[in-house]
Formats: C-alpha cells, sequence, structure tokens
C-alpha cells in the first residue's frame, strides 16, 4: 500500500491556483489575498475603491511569490456580480477558489433604522452578493473542480454576530447617540444559512462551500471600537486577544487546500472562543 502524502507542503498546497477574494481592499479580506499570494496562488481582489485594491494588490505582490490583481467592483447588484465573474472569465478558464468576502454593517436608532441604507444595501452585500457572484462563477468552478478529492472551492464569510446576541453596549458603533446594529448580525446569520444549501445543492459539482465566522479581527468595520474602546473589547476576548492576520490566512489556506476537501456546509467560527460565552468558567 503506497502511503498518502501527508507533508504540509502537499495537504496545504494552493501554488498556482486561481483565487478570487471580494472586499478584498482592507481588513480580512485582505488578509487572506495576502495568505493565498505568499503560497504561490494567482489571487484576483475586487473593491469599490480603486486607488484603494490598486495599493493593496501593490503591497501583496511585494510579498510574492504568487501573484495579486486588481479589479474595481461593487457587488450590490446582480449586473455587478455578473460583470466581475465575466472579468475573470476573460482572464481565465478555470476559479479554483472563490471567496465572498464583501460586506457592509450600519448602525442607527432603533426608531429612525434607513430602509435602503439599513436593510435593503446591507442584504443585497451581505447575502445576496453570495449568491449571485457563486452562480456566475459556476462554469469556472466547475472547470476547477477535480472530482471529490479535489473539489473547487467557495469560502464565504459572515460574522460570529450571525450566532450571538450583544448587549446594547455595543463597541463598534456609538452607542451615546442611542445606534443599534440589527440588520448586520441578521444578515450574517443569513449567509451562515445561505452556506449550508449551497453546499447541499454544489456537492454534486464537486464544489465544497464553507464559512469563516470571525469575531473581532482588526478593519475598517471595527476601527472605531479599536478607537474609542481597544482595551474592553479585547478584555471581552476568551484568548485574550483580538484576531491577527496569521489566524484569518491560515484558516483561509485550511479551507482552500486539499487538507479540508471532504468538508462542506460548515461554518466555522474564528473568534478565539467568544462565541462560547464570556463566564468566568471559560477562561479558566
Amino acid at each position: 500500500m503506497t502511503s498518502p502524502a501527508l507533508s504540509a507542503e502537499s495537504l496545504f498546497n494552493v501554488k498556482d491556483k486561481v483565487v478570487l477574494v471580494t472586499g478584498a481592499g482592507t481588513g480580512i479580506g485582505k488578509m487572506l489575498a495576502a495568505g493565498y499570494v505568499q503560497n504561490g496562488a494567482k489571487v484576483y481582489i475586487a473593491s469599490r475603491k480603486k486607488q484603494v485594491i490598486d495599493e493593496t494588490a501593490a503591497e501583496i505582490n511585494a510579498m510574492g511569490p504568487g501573484q495579486c490583481i486588481p479589479l474595481v467592483a461593487d457587488l450590490i447588484t446582480k449586473a455587478a456580480c455578473d460583470q466581475l465573474a465575466g472579468e475573470i472569465k476573460k482572464r481565465e478558464s478555470k476559479l479554483h477558489i472563490l471567496i465572498n468576502n464583501a460586506g457592509v454593517s450600519w448602525g442607527a436608532p432603533m426608531d429612525d433604522f434607513p430602509e435602503k441604507q439599513g436593510w435593503d444595501n446591507l442584504f443585497a452585500l451581505n447575502v445576496k452578493s453570495i449568491f449571485y457572484l457563486t452562480v456566475a462563477c459556476l462554469p469556472l468552478l466547475e472547470a476547477a473542480a477535480n472530482g471529490n478529492v479535489d473539489p473547487a472551492r467557495v469560502i464565504n464569510v459572515s460574522s460570529v454576530g450571525g450566532t450571538t446576541v450583544g448587549g446594547g453596549d455595543n463597541p463598534l458603533v456609538d452607542t451615546s447617540k442611542g445606534n443599534v446594529i440589527i440588520s448586520y448580525p441578521a444578515s450574517k446569520a443569513a449567509a451562515n444559512h445561505l452556506t449550508r444549501v449551497l453546499a447541499a445543492h454544489l456537492a454534486k459539482h464537486y464544489i465544497t462551500v464553507n464559512c469563516i465566522a470571525p469575531g473581532i479581527f482588526p478593519s475598517r468595520m471595527t476601527a472605531f471600537g479599536f478607537r474609542t474602546a481597544g482595551d474592553k473589547m479585547v478584555a471581552n476576548q476568551i484568548m485574550g486577544r483580538a484576531g491577527e492576520t496569521t489566524d484569518m490566512a491560515g484558516l483561509g489556506l485550511f479551507l482552500g487546500s486539499r487538507a479540508s476537501a471532504h468538508i462542506t456546509g460548515a461554518v466555522i467560527p474564528l473568534d478565539g472562543g467568544t462565541s462560547l460565552g464570556t463566564s468566568s468558567y471559560a477562561r479558566l
């Protein structure tokens, strides 16, 4: 019997894979993109602002040995999702890994919560774009899939907020003005379940669909909290720290490599255990 290849280089190899990461100009998307590029992948990063995405690509390309290519996209509509997929199809015949990371949050007083920005646009980006971009990229993902041993991958990014309910004192929003975050966690719960639904439908195409549910990581979304209540935010983390680039890149590489080929429909908390609760026994 031939021994299987169990080296880290074999199990976690993503060299020469083609990857698309949305919302990758900053924060978590940038962390994921950097992890793939540093391991030899060809990574397309998409975001709304050209200057930001160009600067990020230049920074990541300097890391090598892979390649980072910027594309401008605002994925709030189906047409925009189709357009981004079309840009990839012009350049590639296969897409091994699609990372649906683009997202937005919104805070406002509960009795004056805007319908368009707070609900419609937010759900369009946080939930609808996952579905439409995945469907638009389906031919490329199918072309990249190599049976059930080396399937193509869809990796969604939601939030620990999709499974937990915080109190009124939220450090990510200015509660002194009566602001609350309501639609964001609801959208992330939807993204979690959409992951499972897509996993069930796409398995026959040899495409796995999994989800990363981050806790507190440095990003544009958490910048207000770190600036105004950074110590409190860190103190509430069971492992005693916020997430770092190595944490995010490590899980991203796992979900995109041979090591995770038999995992689909999973929603994986990447929150240092915070979703377990913050009672004292959890820290013992």
